[in-house]
């Protein structure tokens, strides 16, 4: 038998960002678009285990780090934020000497650093679909005729 403990001279694996199956199951996910995809694995990369509720994240700073144009994200974080998957726990502001303070977001799936349990708001979310629309072959739409008042 090995003397030598198990994780005898073992280097650390470092850092990763863990999507459990539950998350990538659900519809809000499955149909989610790449770029917001990329940022809620940015905002998750910043997650340490213990700071949800407390995760800083600027526009800016979001930008940079998924490699697209500042103007992008805002589009991003509001569609994370209708499908349920983060939500704003402290909106930016200009701090009193004049410097700004970078939004401070949570992740849904996981319970905040307050105790407060996770909100999994995600998993009821369902895409709106609009009514089919029966279509000819010219490409119109076939408007349906009121068979009482014949228009």
């Amino acid at each position: 038998m090995n003397k030598r403990p198990y994780k005898y001279k073992k280097k650390g694996t470092g850092r990763h960002v863990q999507l459990s199956e539950w998350l990538q199951a659900s519809e809000a996910w499955a149909t989610l678009a790449p770029g917001p995809r990329a940022l809620y694995i940015e905002l998750k990369r910043r997650y340490n285990g213990s700071n949800n509720g407390e995760i800083i994240l600027s526009h800016r700073d979001a930008a940079t780090a998924i490699n697209v144009h500042r103007n992008s994200v805002g589009g991003y974080f509001r569609e994370l934020e209708r499908r349920g998957l983060i939500h704003l726990t402290q909106a930016p502001y200009l701090g009193p000497s004049g410097i700004g303070k970078a939004s401070v977001w949570a992740l849904d799936e996981l319970p905040t650093a307050d105790k407060c349990p996770a909100r999994k708001g995600f998993i009821s979310w369902r895409e709106k679909k609009s009514p089919a629309q029966p279509w000819c072959r010219g490409g119109t739409a076939i408007v349906p005729v009121d068979a009482e008042t014949n228009e």
